[in-house]
């Protein structure tokens, strides 16, 4: 029986095989590069290279900055941290969860090829999971069937915390310097940008924030009942009077700039997905965006 897992990895890989193979560089890398570690050679400092790679030791005999060198390992494992919350599973199109799981199986596809090895921890406040990184397809197939499950319905009450999150993401990545790709919405607690900026000093991080357009632009559907999906508090809301409109995109502006602040605080330049968008066109300017 081929299951929805199956049918998910199988449209993905036969559209994926037509319109991005060929951006894949070399016959075993992917577009994004993994960070061996056997140290090879000294340099002096460029402008555009990583800080994370500077010797503090030669620099400060040599008194000029000096990075290291190190050869790269063929081998790169690749980390899928999915938040799995109640707040993932608003949105149309099906929900921003249902984008969040064809993102992640599709860049584990990618990132599968040439012996590559992924793993996954998927995240809510009642549940977490941690898939061990492995090889070949049958991983990924495995990533897909626990991502295409539905959550159990957790009380409701309390928001995210995106801060454990990610230190579970650190404690379980902490053996090996690894690519991680972190997909959330980022709705949840605040004070999540020093856990991501630890995890991104060590490892080669990637964040996909995905979001719903009703998040960012309230529809005019005149009087509904809206529902928080973290807390679930309940609150008759007229959604064409135009003060209220005016109010919340005031509101929607302010989150967006701390958002991106929080961001710049972590050292990292997200990818933002919408609902409505194409997956595909999402992967391929990923490829796009980084390529080396």
């Amino acid at each position: 029986m081929i299951t929805a897992s199956d049918r998910l990895l199988r449209r993905l890989e036969w559209k994926l095989g037509r319109r991005l193979d060929g951006r894949l560089q070399g016959a075993y890398r992917t577009v994004w590069h993994g960070t061996g570690l056997d140290f090879t050679d000294l340099r002096a400092y460029s402008a555009e290279d990583d800080v994370r790679h500077i010797d503090w030791n030669v620099t400060a005999r040599l008194d000029e900055p000096h990075i290291r060198q190190y050869t790269e390992d063929r081998e790169m494992t690749a980390w899928f941290v999915v938040d799995r919350s109640a707040s993932m599973r608003f949105g149309g199109h099906d929900g921003k969860a249902s984008v969040a799981t064809g993102l992640a199986v599709g860049l584990a596809r990618l990132v599968a090829q040439g012996g590559n090895r992924v793993g996954a921890i998927l995240f809510d406040n009642r549940t977490r999971q941690v898939l061990p990184p492995r090889g070949g397809r049958d991983q990924i197939l495995r990533i897909a069937r626990e991502l295409t499950r539905t959550p159990a319905a957790g009380s409701p009450g309390s928001t995210t915390d995106l801060s454990e999150m990610l230190r579970l993401a650190a404690t379980t990545t902490s053996q090996r310097r690894s690519l991680i790709f972190v997909m959330s919405d980022f709705i949840g607690d605040p004070g999540w940008e020093r856990p991501l900026a630890m995890l991104t000093h060590r490892h080669e991080v990637v964040v996909i924030r995905v979001v719903d357009p009703a998040e960012l632009e309230l529809p005019d559907l005149g009087l509904v009942l809206v529902e928080d999906a973290e807390t679930g508090e309940q609150i008759l809301v007229d959604t064409s009077d135009p003060l209220l409109r005016g109010r919340l995109a005031e509101q929607v502006g302010v989150r967006e700039e701390a958002l991106a602040a929080a961001m710049r605080t972590a050292g990292v330049r997200p990818h933002r997905v919408t609902t409505d968008q194409d997956l595909l066109a999402v992967l391929i300017d990923m490829v796009r965006r980084s390529g080396r």
